[in-house]
């Protein structure tokens, strides 16, 4: 079993901002520091990016990925992952761009951090080849030259080697060779020139493609063979330009080679759409076997070999069909007449859907007989204030005699394609329509889901078809489509929803009918739908004794009216009597005790349907909320096999409930089930108070779950759960060694956080990953370990840097577990130019105050150097590192090493000095202690 000692302490702690630090641990070829200080994250495509939001501040903040397509937008995408960790399988190029990682709980402004992921691929090349001719000295000889065009997608943009055969080409060794770039196009393209063509010129040509073997990527090429025969392609067709078959048919298509060197390539296409599955191609043959009308359109025939321009041969396939027959009748136009009168004129058109338009052959007839036309009946095609290719019988001053019955027929002719035809009678009963709706409907309720009819009447002769659209919303109607078109004047909607109420519009059309303005009327629908009502759920808490009221609210319904509320406890039904208002319902809980405490459920209706607002009342505490970041939580036992773990909560909302009289801590081993239970007595609360309890006797190194649940007078309260892990000292958030100290050695520096108020920030970088061009003569060359791998932070001064920028480096947060600490670190402030560096402490009670303690200004020579500085802050406190540039680029400051040790800082060297010579110093320098002091101020010098 594990022994629980009770070690409980308390100190304040206003919560704190969250703060945010990203680290990559994916396949990443680099990861760079560019000239602005912008972290770039350079990986192959097709590999796994994986990116981490490293977090502090209480409560623990939420973390959000977000990503825009480049640096100048600000504008998120929709799209998030909630999730400390981004990974995308497989990433693709069109993902690179600025990630953001925004982290937020609440206090302060969120933390936002972005890096940009740099997706490098090289696909494979094209290459093509153009030739031009051209005549010299009035046409006794000709010229030809040969363009070779190299293409390629890259990133990084590639470079271009061309080769004759073994032999790389160049402009210097060859002057029959011109290599060049084209006007816009961004260096994805290289053109290789043959000027006036050379026998030795008949050569097989390389184009090579790299990237430098950025992130591991070969090189790629494409190679040609250039000889006297290369031409571009060229196509013959066996059928017309324009082809019209009947539905059924079997056609071929035939698309003939006349030329090309390489072998052309040929391939059919289709548009709009894909080839027809009845469809197969065979070289330059494309057969349709029993063709549909919907396999019309344009189908291409196009040769490439990558010489000149592909050879394209389009044939525009038109299948025979007709459909919708239609007619009008147009009384007398120039009189504004809207009825057929004797003695006025009166047009009757005829029009079909037909394919092709043109070939169709209308035929009148009247009576059943064919029409005689005379100077008072005429034929006219293609009337301009009607459809195209519609024939119209136009009556020349009406006369009882030309009442009858007319027929227009349709035909194809000499094809196998039913012929169509359409009738209108002409009476004195031929009247124009009126439309109306039927007493009673104009406005028609129904209920969501359910089946709706909207009805508008017509009278006259003939009746015309009513066309439905919608007035007070610009949306399509459920078909789809912006209209819908009815025979017997009646919309049928199937399972209504609340969207489609509103105000319909019936109307006349101007086909099948009288050709004049339509004639309209208008329905209202009104769906009604069950209430929607907040709260769907919530958790009330108060102190035992005091009274509580309950509101159901009703947001949206139809109709918007509370007909009836019933309110349960714990499912039984509550029989007072309540006044329902017109939008919500009321229920007052006088005290709040174990007896009243429980599930309260309002159900709300609207005669329509029900809902319900869910609240659950008690006086049960809020969870503790733990706290993550405390620095060495894991204690470490000397000569035992046994570990401590500092745990840090802070209680949710003490106030809303009684107060807290103590905790219960369960512990389970994760590899057993057995759980371990004590409690753990509150002497002091209160809202931020961040309490401790340390759990000795933990087995190495085995992790467990932790559950804390606090105590009041009315019961147990909300559970907390965590995982604890065993870790070593290197491990945890504040990764120092075993000696206390941080090296910088990771990306996650220590937990150290950039301050996101200063004008830039410190920079972890090794004599690996200095760049190359940095200004000389100041910074150090390595870390204090005078290796080329150790690591350091720094700061750059060179542009856009200006006289009096900060860059401040923020530790994570300790707690006061001593009176007096020493904080020592190496400094290098080596530059005619160097500014300041200071030393702060932050400390946190109910507001967070900064305290210089330690400060250097000036050109210390090119050493590292050690300072000691005593502090002995009043409450949880924080370090911070505060780089000041100076007037000009040489002035880099660095810093490594950074202990903190509990007590006083040694007053004399402990052992004997050490001279750290550094490259470029040519005397060796003593460690020399800095400058030091408490936050009293009392300041000494520890010297030698």
């Amino acid at each position: 079993g594990v022994l629980l000692v009770s070690l409980f302490t308390s100190s304040s702690l206003s919560a704190a901002p969250a703060q945010a630090q990203i680290i990559h641990a994916g396949q990443a070829c680099v990861v760079k520091e560019d000239n602005i200080s912008e972290r770039v994250y350079t990986i192959r495509e097709g590999d796994t990016l994986v990116l981490q939001c490293l977090v502090t501040g209480h409560p623990r903040p939420q973390v959000r990925w977000t990503k825009t397509a480049g640096s100048a937008s600000d504008k998120f995408q929709e799209t998030s992952v909630l999730n400390e960790t981004l990974r995308i399988e497989k990433i693709q190029r069109l993902q690179g761009g600025r990630y953001y990682c925004k982290a937020e709980n609440g206090v302060g402004v969120p933390a936002i951090k972005s890096i940009r992921v740099d997706v490098q691929y090289l696909d494979e090349p094209v290459l093509t080849v153009h030739q031009t001719i051209s005549d010299v000295r009035g046409s006794f000889y000709q010229e030809k030259t040969v363009f070779l065009r190299c293409t390629v997608n890259s990133n990084p943009p590639a470079r271009f080697i061309w080769k004759r055969g073994a032999e790389t080409l160049s402009h210097s060794q060859d002057n029959g060779v011109d290599i060049y770039e084209p006007l816009y196009t961004q260096g994805e393209t290289k053109v290789l020139k043959l000027k006036n063509l050379r026998p030795q010129d008949y050569a097989s040509y390389t184009c090579q493609v790299s990237v430098r073997n950025v992130c591991s990527i070969p090189d790629k090429s494409i190679t040609f063979q250039l000889t006297n025969t290369t031409a571009p392609p060229a196509l013959k067709l066996s059928v017309n330009e324009t082809l019209v078959v009947n539905p059924g048919d079997n056609i071929t298509m035939q698309c003939s080679l006349m030329g090309g060197d390489p072998q052309p390539d040929i391939v059919w296409s289709h548009s709009p759409g894909p080839m027809p599955p009845n469809s197969l191609v065979q070289g330059g043959n494309l057969t349709i076997w029993r063709i549909r009308v919907e396999d019309s359109g344009y189908y291409n025939c196009t040769a490439i070999n990558n010489v000149g321009n592909p050879a394209k041969k389009i044939v525009n396939l038109l299948v025979r069909s007709m459909k919708n027959a239609t007619f009008q009748i147009t009384p007398d136009v120039i009189k504004e007449s809207e009825t057929i009168q004797l003695g006025q004129d009166l047009k009757l058109s005829c029009h079909v859907d037909a394919v092709p338009q043109e070939k169709v052959v209308y035929s009148w007839y009247k009576n059943g007989k064919p029409a005689k036309f005379s100077d008072r009946l005429l034929i006219t095609r293609n009337d301009p204030e009607l459809p195209p290719v519609t024939c119209s019988l136009e009556i020349i001053d009406l006369r009882f005699s030309d009442y009858g019955t007319y027929l227009c027929m349709a035909t194809f002719q000499g094809a196998p394609i039913p012929d169509l035809s359409v009738e209108v009678n002409i009476s004195s009963e031929t009247v124009p329509p009126t439309i109306s709706v039927p007493k009673g409907q104009s406005t028609i309720t129904v209920r969501e889901g359910s089946r709706a009819e909207l009805q508008c009447e017509v009278r006259g002769k003939p009746k015309p078809p009513i066309i439905w659209s919608r007035v007070d919303k610009e949306t399509p109607m459920p078909s789809g489509t912006m209209t819908m078109e009815t025979y017997d004047g009646k919309l049928h909607l199937e399972s209504v929803s609340r969207e489609m109420s509103g105000t319909y519009k019936c109307q006349t059309a101007r086909y099948n009918g009288f050709n004049i303005r339509p004639r309209e009327a208008l329905v209202q629908l009104n769906v009604q739908f069950p209430p929607v009502v907040e709260p769907a759920f919530q958790d009330v808490r108060q102190g035992m004794g005091h009274s509580v009221t309950l509101r159901c609210t009703m947001l949206k319904g139809s109709p918007m009216k509370v007909a009836t509320s019933v309110w349960r406890f714990n499912g039984t039904l509550l029989a007072q009597p309540l006044t329902e208002q017109q939008d919500y319902s009321e229920l007052k809980v006088d005290s709040v005790s174990r007896e009243t405490s429980g599930s309260y459920e309002c159900s709300i209706s609207n005669d329509v349907g029900v809902a319900t607002c869910l609240f659950q009342v008690s006086a049960k505490a809020y969870s503790p909320e733990f706290y993550y970041d405390t620095p060495n939580p894991t204690l470490s036992q000397k000569q035992s096999k046994n570990y401590s773990y500092v745990l840090q909560w802070t209680q949710k909302d003490p106030d809303a409930v009684d107060p807290i009289l103590k905790y219960r801590l369960e512990l389970r081993q994760l590899s057993q089930r057995s759980t371990i239970q004590s409690f753990i007595p509150v002497k002091k609360m209160e809202k931020g108070l961040l309490l401790e309890h340390i759990l000795p006797n933990l087995k190495v190194p085995q992790s467990y779950e932790v559950r804390l649940t606090p105590i009041t007078s009315f019961g147990a309260g909300d559970m907390a759960t965590r995982i604890i892990r065993y870790m070593e000292l290197a491990d945890q958030p504040f990764p120092f060694r075993a000696d206390n100290t941080c090296r910088f050695e990771d990306e996650k520096i220590c937990g150290f956080m950039q301050d996101k108020m200063d004008n830039f920030d410190w920079t972890r970088q090794n004599a690996l990953t200095q760049n190359p061009k940095r200004t000389v003569n100041t910074g150090p060359p390595t870390d204090i370990s005078g290796t080329p791998e150790g690591y350091y932070m720094f700061i750059e001064a060179s542009r856009p840097r200006v006289t009096g920028d900060k860059a401040r480096l923020i530790s994570p947060l300790y707690n006061i577990t001593a009176k007096y600490y020493c904080v020592s670190f190496y400094y290098h402030m080596y530059g005619k130019h160097i500014g300041s560096l200071n030393l702060l402490v932050r400390v946190r009670n109910k507001r967070a105050i900064d305290t210089q303690v330690w400060s250097l200004s000036g050109n210390r020579g090119n050493m590292w150097q050690q300072a000691h500085v005593p502090i002995n802050p009043p409450g949880p406190f924080q370090l911070i590192f505060e780089g000041v540039r100076g007037t000009s680029y040489e002035g880099d400051i660095a810093i490594d090493d950074v202990t903190l040790k509990k007590g006083d800082c040694p007053r004399k060297p402990v052992g004997p000095n050490k001279a750290v010579a550094l490259p470029g110093s040519s005397v060796p320098a003593l460690h020399s202690p800095g400058l030091c002091g408490p936050l009293t101020f009392f300041l000494y010098v520890l010297l030698r």
